[in-house]
């Protein structure tokens, strides 16, 4: 066990700011602003001069492991409110002709395998849907949200029991924050 002083700093990009409260990291650029708590009682953090620095006064292997995983965090944090993070699903449907719709913050799938009643999902403030063809867009600024709700739309038309490889109809993630699936 190492018991020496264990610091990770990372510089913000331009034109990103940043506002530290406590465990609480505010996070502001051109897309729009997010804040997210980085909760561990022997990490603190610090911002100075443009540079967030995680501090573990005694490091352990398991502080080493959240200082690098609270720095991943906040990378995600910079690219969504500068460029945004997008996930893109592909609706497919070989046997029923399916219809999705997006109402608000409301996904509507109707005929979903020949069913009578539409499936539904409510998404959380944050994510942007789109339907594009059969391509579904989910955007947003904050990386969880987005994640979340593209994640709730393909377990949305998930059928347990049958074969992925032979009953294909459904909506699967294709495109994960600019990194193609297939």
């Amino acid at each position: 066990m190492d018991t020496g002083k264990l610091q990770e700093s990372i510089t913000l990009p331009e034109g990103v700011t940043a506002t530290v409260n406590n465990a609480d990291i505010t996070i502001t650029g051109s897309e729009g602003s997010v804040t997210r708590a980085f909760l561990h009682p022997r990490i603190k953090i610090i911002l100075n001069d443009g540079i967030v620095i995680f501090d573990a006064s005694k490091s352990s292997k398991n502080e080493k492991k959240i200082i690098k995983t609270f720095a991943a965090h906040l990378k995600n944090l910079f690219k969504g409110v500068t460029e945004g993070h997008t996930y893109k699903l592909k609706i497919c449907s070989g046997h029923f002709p399916m219809n999705v719709s997006v109402k608000g913050l409301k996904l509507v799938v109707k005929n979903f395998i020949g069913e009578a009643v539409p499936r539904t999902l409510l998404f959380k403030e944050g994510a942007t849907v789109k339907v594009e063809g059969d391509i579904i867009i989910v955007t947003g600024i904050n990386k969880e949200i987005v994640a979340q709700a593209a994640a709730s739309v393909e377990q949305l038309t998930r059928r347990v029991g049958f074969d992925r490889r032979i009953f294909q109809d459904g909506i699967y993630i294709v495109e994960k924050d600019g990194k193609s699936l297939s």
